[in-house]
């Protein structure tokens, strides 16, 4: 009988493992999957892809028994040999080979180029061959850039006291209500796929206090923009016990402040690698939204179209301003009017017409909704019946607010967004790993 205890012995070194102890001139045992091969003639070097990136190895003809036109790019191998240094090589280390044991070999030629530094092809031809377009080491790496966005708001939100929920995505009203919504039979009754969790974790303020969830939401926009996706991952949270709209502000200034120092301390060598630029976030500044939309329109002398919301030139044009006064990446705009806010955000009591909520904008992009809810349930019956609205499918929301809820607020972050805007991305769908949209459910 064996028994699993939880460590397990590896003889196969991992690149940490290489480069954090003195090694050089030692045999080591190494494995990995073939990202290039270049033959020189006589020698060879076939450099290796790992999680941790890449290792360059040196096949010397005559001295190993399989012969070079069996390793092929794609193939996975495990190889044992010298270490030596090596400056023009991966982390200025390569392993002189003394023997090869092939794990797998492929069985078609690779449809991309993925041992380039840059993978110079269509976003098409990327997302048609995604599996192997994203062994690329740069194209990779945007996604662990991606965990680390990730990584940071866990990490940030479970120190200030919050709980990680984990809510339904087939649900039978939706919190935000509208056109765009998935439908579906569920064992004939109708329902839809979720816009947000937002019904869900206003519910979990009444249990937690604090909730928060990473989770994908669903939009049937029929939308083919560069900002767009029918399917995207939401970063979510709610507390409880708020003074003000402004506190929920304030716990995501906290998070975006500490996601980019982790950032740039476990994910350097990322970030070098695809040259980003991490904003410096000391302060973010906070505008009402009637006074940003003046401000850019006298400034850079355009009309103003839409009292009522934000178009994407003026959501640039902001950002633009902000970067020009006070050097800053993001800005806060609040206030924004109550006609274009779900039902359940408060309304300012000093101006009905506008919501304690807000936009954080990231580079000239909208990248969070956020604001205050409703928690008094006559206020929530109220905007319901003022909106024409019945409380169908709501039974459950709107029972946890008749046995008392306290004020609370929240917010949704889209990571695909705020990524592409961090890595200075075109298309959304550069930074999502299978994009669902207009056109695509595959891979």
């Amino acid at each position: 009988m064996e028994f699993m205890d939880g460590n397990t012995a590896k003889e196969t070194l991992e690149i940490s493992d290489i480069l954090s102890g003195d090694r050089v001139g030692e045999k080591i045992r190494i494995n990995g999957a073939v990202n290039t091969v270049r033959d020189m003639g006589d020698v060879a070097f076939i450099v290796l892809r790992k999680r941790e990136g890449l290792i360059q190895t040196v096949y010397e003809e005559g001295k190993i028994d399989i012969p070079l036109s069996e390793i092929r790019e794609g193939a996975t191998l495990e190889v044992e040999g010298v270490l030596n240094t090596e400056d023009r090589a991966p982390n200025g280390v390569e392993v002189r080979i003394e023997s090869i044991r092939i794990l797998s070999q492929p069985t078609e030629a690779m449809p991309l180029p993925i041992g380039k530094w840059k993978l110079n092809t269509s976003l098409e031809a990327k997302l048609n061959y995604r599996p192997i377009a994203l062994r690329n080491v740069r194209e990779r790496a945007k996604f662990r850039i991606q965990e680390g966005l990730v990584r940071g708001f866990r990490d940030y939100l479970h120190n200030e006291g919050f709980t990680e929920i984990h809510t339904p995505k087939i649900g039978a009203k939706s919190a935000e209500g509208g056109a765009n919504l998935f439908r579906l039979e569920y064992f004939h009754k109708p329902a839809v796929l979720q816009q947000s969790p937002q019904f869900y974790k206003q519910m979990m303020v009444g249990v937690f206090d604090r909730v928060f969830e990473v989770a994908p939401v669903f939009r049937a926009e029929k939308h083919n923009t560069k900002r767009h996706m029918n399917e995207y991952t939401s970063l979510d949270f709610e507390m409880g016990y708020i003074d003000s709209f402004e506190d929920i502000m304030q716990m995501e200034t906290g998070f975006i402040k500490y996601t980019m120092d982790l950032l740039k301390k476990d994910y350097a060598r990322e970030i070098k690698m695809l040259g980003i630029d991490v904003p410096e976030v000391d302060k973010i500044p906070a505008v009402r939204f009637d006074e940003a939309k003046k401000q850019v329109a006298e400034k850079y002398n355009r009309d103003i179209k839409n009292p009522f919301d934000l178009d994407p030139e003026e959501e640039q044009l902001i950002c633009k301003y902000y970067k020009e006064e006070c050097g800053a990446d993001f800005v806060f705009v609040t206030h924004y009017p109550s006609k274009k806010r779900p039902f359940y955000a408060m309304d300012d009591p000093e101006d009905p017409t506008y919501t304690l909520s807000f936009d954080l904008l990231f580079r000239g992009l909208e990248v969070t909704t956020g604001g205050q809810r409703i928690h008094d349930i006559n206020a929530l019956y109220a905007k319901m019946e003022e909106r024409k609205m019945t409380d169908e499918g709501m039974e459950q929301y709107l029972s946890c607010f008749k046995h008392g809820m306290p004020p609370h607020g929240g917010l949704g972050l889209g990571l695909e967004r705020m990524t592409m805007q961090l890595l200075n991305e075109d298309n959304v769908r550069e930074v999502t790993l299978f994009p669902r949209d207009l056109s695509r459910l595959s891979p």
